[in-house]
């Protein structure tokens, strides 16, 4: 069979556990488990995902065409086998007949293809019609448990969408009638092993067992509804308040734990503590280039000097924090570790090119000016997106770039929606983000591109966009390594565009008793409660 370089073969990968290999056992009786997480989701829609702490929670109550097995390679959930055609545009998906959305209505193909046509509505998420769903032509269904999918393009990241939240499948009756679809709820309900019935703003989300669940995905440790009859959620924003209601015995499992309570909960004998690093991209500054100051990449580079992160990492972090090199995360296959080490911490330096950027003066309070104008840089973030302590950790940098360089770094946390309006009045020098994407490719084609639904740098450059461009399009791992070790490359080292900071991890301490928590293999984030349960 020929191969074409770039797309995929024709492939056919059959389903094997999970797909009704076991005969599953209902739960006798159920056991409920409160779990305080950090960050309250802004949606319950899995269409409308964008924060990676909310992973978990898309996923205990929605399931996807496909999952990632412990290797990373993509395994049957929803969907039993595919096949790809040789010009890797055609993607033809075998469907299990014996799914039920939690309304009672049937899953099937024509509910596959509601979900993918509702993704592509104006206006229901413009970023994923954009970027997940570029290639996107059509889906036409065959039969009740077959259904092609037709791109316009080959794109080697189809694949990593069909198995991401955003491909969460909601019932057809939902996207017709739910009250409030972009928000979720109640009335927005999937095929997952938990339904969401009680959603409390700012305080709790309440799931119950789904009693008909038998459709878990390969690799998962058993089949049939899950073990816990009831779970809640509680929101807890501050590590402090989280920590002390798991020793408390308030919650038995807590998510996002502060380097000051790590020592303290592995010491105790009645808790367990794990932790991992996250996928996707570094949490990173990215600079605005759109006007000054960093239209200037000698200022890009100034600020970047100006900073001894190893530093501020251990006061922020106490030793628990991964120094990021590379917009890249480092768990990533296409990670350049020959960025290490090759920039920042050199104050001469970062004052040398002040001088040479003719930020030459100074004024009362010892900032540089220039032209009477004070060397001001401002970075204004979204309240629901500050994750581990990045608000102490601006405030650190801060203090930094003000001592080393005579920087004015002006940070505010905000509501999201005057968030959102700075960045739409170009109102902001610097915007920090990571992204949690399984592929890294998909997070770099939202944020790096000219036309990026997240290109907050405003820098561009078509031999960036064309690398990007042809690593999505590749399924040849070594090619894409190869262009996304050039986009690195020119982004960090030869442009400045990006600060990276740390490499995101998620932590997870729990009461001994409680048994099956663990972290995604390949987002790095926390597993869903649907294999948790309480030992007796």
């Amino acid at each position: 069979m020929k191969v074409i370089r770039g797309v995929l073969p024709l492939v056919l990968v059959a389903a094997l556990a999970g797909c009704g290999s076991q005969t599953p056992a209902a739960p006798a009786g159920g056991t409920s488990l409160t779990w305080a997480v950090e960050t309250e989701p802004i949606t319950f829609n899995p269409h409308q995902w964008a924060q990676n702490k909310a992973r978990l929670l898309v996923f205990d109550q929605f399931d996807a065409l496909l999952a990632r097995g412990e290797d990373g390679s993509f395994v049957p959930w929803l969907a039993r086998s595919w096949r790809v055609s040789d010009d890797g545009r055609t993607y033809t998906f075998e469907l299990r007949d014996d799914v039920t959305f939690q309304d009672g209505t049937k899953f099937d193909a024509a509910a596959v293809k509601a979900n993918l046509d509702k993704l592509r509505e104006p206006g229901y998420n413009p970023t994923v019609a954009a970027i997940q769903l570029h290639a996107f032509d059509r889906a036409e269904v065959l039969s009740p448990t077959t259904l092609e999918i037709r791109l316009k393009e080959p794109d080697g990241l189809f694949l990593d969408f069909l198995a991401s939240p955003y491909a969460g499948q909601v019932s057809p009756k939902s996207l017709g009638e739910a009250k409030d679809l972009k928000a979720g709820g109640p009335d927005v309900v999937g095929t997952g092993p938990f339904i969401l019935d009680r959603y409390v703003r700012g305080q709790e989300v309440h799931y119950r067992r789904n009693p008909h669940y038998n459709w878990a995905p390969q690799g998962r440790t058993h089949q049939g509804p899950a073990y816990l009859s009831e779970i809640t959620y509680r929101f807890l924003p501050q590590a402090a308040v989280r920590a002390g209601a798991l020793t408390s015995g308030q919650v038995q499992v807590v998510e996002g734990v502060a380097a000051t309570d790590i020592q303290a909960i592995k010491q105790d004998p009645a808790l367990s503590f794990r932790s991992a690093l996250n996928s996707g991209t570094a949490f990173s500054y990215y600079f605005n280039t759109s006007h000054p100051p960093f239209d200037d990449r000698r200022v890009r580079q100034a600020f970047r000097e100006a900073v001894d992160l190893d530093a501020v990492l251990a006061s922020v972090y106490q030793g628990t924090a991964t120094r990021a090199w590379s917009v890249v995360g480092k768990t990533s296959p296409f990670y350049d570790p020959t960025l290490e080490r090759t920039y920042g911490g050199d104050a001469a330096k970062a004052n040398a090119l002040l001088d040479a950027a003719g930020w030459t003066g100074r004024d009362a309070e010892g900032y540089r000016t220039k032209d009477g104008k004070r060397l001001t840089v401002r970075s204004v973030a979204s309240a629901p997106f500050v994750r581990d302590r990045r608000d102490i950790l601006a405030q650190a940098i801060q203090a930094q770039v003000k001592q080393t360089a005579g920087i004015d770094f002006q940070v505010k946390i905000v509501d999201q929606g005057s968030a959102q309006k700075a960045l739409d009045d170009d109102a902001y020098e610097i915007f920090e983000n990571s992204r949690g994407d399984s592929d890294v490719g998909a997070a770099l084609n939202l944020i790096l591109p000219k036309g990026g639904a997240i290109n907050r740098t405003h820098y561009d450059d078509a031999r960036l966009d064309g690398w990007l461009a042809r690593a999505s399009a590749s399924s040849d791992a070594a090619e894409r390594k190869a262009l996304y070790a050039k986009v690195q490359r020119k982004v960090v080292a030869d442009e400045a565009v990006v600060f990276p900071v740390y490499v995101p991890s998620d932590q997870i301490a729990a009461s001994r008793n409680v048994q099956g928590l663990g972290f995604d293999p390949v987002s790095g984030t926390p597993r869903d409660a649907y294999d948790v349960r309480i030992a007796a």
